[in-house]
């Protein structure tokens, strides 16, 4: 029997208990009006809305770690230890994914940042060989940009993105829900044996 609408739900029945496949074609999440890129979490908030309701094929992850964070630079200095600690515990190798979560938190304390507002850490295993790095922001309005080389001096900061592009497997930009933007980034696991 299928779940309940989330609406029909106390608030704190709300949970988020798998992660909706969204169609190949469109992007869209089968009887939504959104897009996704396969996300581990949709939302800023504490609660998350169930995205299983009886016609989106889940999938359950293997491991699963958000955490909101501070807008500054000891909110993204935080996401790197925490992102360090969650590793460890995982039994997950530390490198690249720490650089990567270093470079994401940095960007959303600085570029990021809506005074009041924090930004969230997402750290999940979909797959057996897969880590997805994500970190939303409220500064939807404000995509990161790639900078590309040029012949003038070279800029003294910027190449942040750059580092993300070549240490992650894939990365990306991901709009929503409004005003927030996710930028994530999938690192492959390589077994240890």
């Amino acid at each position: 029997m299928p779940a309940p609408p989330a609406a029909a739900r106390p608030a704190a029945a709300i949970a988020l208990t798998g992660t909706a496949r969204a169609d190949p074609d469109s992007g869209r999440l089968p009887g939504s009006d959104s897009f996704t890129a396969d996300a581990c979490v949709n939302t800023l908030g504490d609660v998350n809305v169930d995205v299983n309701q009886g016609t989106a094929e889940a999938r359950a992850l293997l491991h699963q770690f958000s955490v909101p964070l501070s807008a500054t630079r000891r909110g993204a200095r935080l996401a790197r230890l925490l992102a360090v600690e969650r590793l460890r515990a995982w039994g997950l190798p530390l490198d690249p994914a720490r650089l990567i979560v270093a470079e994401l938190a940095a960007n959303a304390a600085l570029h990021g940042r809506v005074p009041g507002r924090g930004f969230r850490l997402t750290l999940c295993v979909p797959r057996p060989t897969v880590l997805r790095i994500e970190v939303t922001d409220t500064r939807g309005d404000r995509l990161p940009v790639t900078p590309r080389p040029s012949t003038d001096s070279p800029a003294e900061s910027g190449y942040g993105l750059l580092l993300v592009e070549e240490l992650a497997s894939h990365w990306g930009i991901r709009n929503g829900p409004a005003p927030a933007k996710t930028v994530w980034a999938e690192v492959r696991l390589v077994s240890s044996g």
